[in-house]
């Protein structure tokens, strides 16, 4: 069975499993999108720093809406998704080190967050509040950065990626992002697993379906939206198969990408593409760190810092902690 499934999907490959990002098309349907699935990565993101679990539910759905979006640079550089709002979880920062690496940290009131669960008021919009989401893609220090800013007004980062598509882009884009705590045989530690899916519509004729301006219309709503607003019945069918997917499905360790595929689109038929392998890995090191404290401080500033003749910087992403003699630096300056 294993064999017709692979013939099916056209794989000359084995299925690929965790901590992938799996690019497809779906041609008859004038779609393309990438799923991604996450297991040691994100558990090591998340479990390093002991989050509470909306806390840490939150934050590994903004991993994989980065690995979704920063998956798809085509180029050597960093994507990084960043929230700043007023809720109990008031920042979030996720870097994507193209073409594979990911790290990410969250920051939380832990007065605000224990009186929002004790409200029940947990979910991703209640314990983000208002404020704003920055997806910022940087090239180096030779070209300009690109940052595309999104209000934060009580949605889900699904709902924020779909409203920066269609402000930014004007592509219309479906995403759904799944997190989950599960337990498997002779393992007694729940770790995380997530998985997410993007998909987007890209008309062969080149004609947008979409309003004119950025917020004239919503495609998620037609009857809400301009009334010229006509949306292509390939992207009405694409979104409709990727509404049926069950967050289990997106998270399942069990279910491969290629298989997830085939079970939502085998009827229209779905052309998949070698994965791409996913990591953990945290851009910090001794030689930057020393280099920024060298640079952006002064003896006096330096002699402060210290502890017990120490200074010490402990990565918000790692927590790697860096240590250093401020004497160190007094021959550079």
């Amino acid at each position: 069975m294993t064999e017709n499934l692979l013939s099916s999907l056209g794989l000359d490959r084995p299925e690929s499993g965790d901590d992938a990002v799996v690019p497809f098309t779906l041609d008859k349907l004038d779609t393309r999108g990438r799923v991604v699935r996450l297991g040691e990565a994100l558990d090591t993101i998340l479990s390093r720093h002991d989050y509470p679990l909306p806390v840490a539910r939150l934050l590994g759905e903004a991993v994989v809406l980065s690995a979704l979006i920063g998956s798809s640079l085509k180029f050597e550089g960093r994507f990084i998704l960043q929230t700043q709002t007023d809720g109990p979880v008031n920042l979030i920062v996720v870097d994507f080190d193209a073409p594979d690496g990911m790290r990410g940290y969250a920051r939380y009131d832990h007065d605000a967050l224990l009186k929002a669960s004790e409200e029940g008021r947990t979910s991703p919009a209640e314990l983000l509040g208002k404020g704003h989401l920055a997806m910022t893609i940087d090239q180096g220090s030779h070209t300009e950065r690109y940052q595309g800013i999104v209000a934060l007004e009580g949605n889900s980062l699904e709902q924020v990626a779909h409203t920066y598509f269609m402000q930014s882009e004007q592509i219309p884009t479906l995403v759904r992002l799944a997190v989950a705590q599960m337990t498997t045989k002779g393992d007694h530690r729940p770790r995380w697993r997530a998985g997410g899916m993007l998909i987007q519509h890209l008309p062969a004729n080149g004609i947008s379906v979409m309003a004119d301006l950025p917020g004239d219309g919503n495609y998620d709503n037609p009857e809400t939206a301009d009334p010229d607003f006509v949306e292509a019945d390939g992207w009405s069918e694409s979104k409709a198969l990727l509404g049926t997917v069950a967050d289990l499905e997106l998270a399942d360790p069990d279910l491969s990408p290629e298989r997830l595929l085939f079970r939502l689109f085998h009827e229209t038929g779905v052309r998949v593409f070698p994965p791409q392998a996913l990591e953990e890995r945290c851009t910090c090191s001794a030689e930057r760190i020393e280099d920024m404290l060298a640079t952006s401080f002064t003896n006096e500033d330096r002699e402060e810092m210290a502890v017990d003749g120490e200074i010490e910087v402990v990565c918000e992403f790692c927590s790697t902690a860096y240590r250093f003699n401020p004497h160190q630096f007094e021959a550079k300056n």
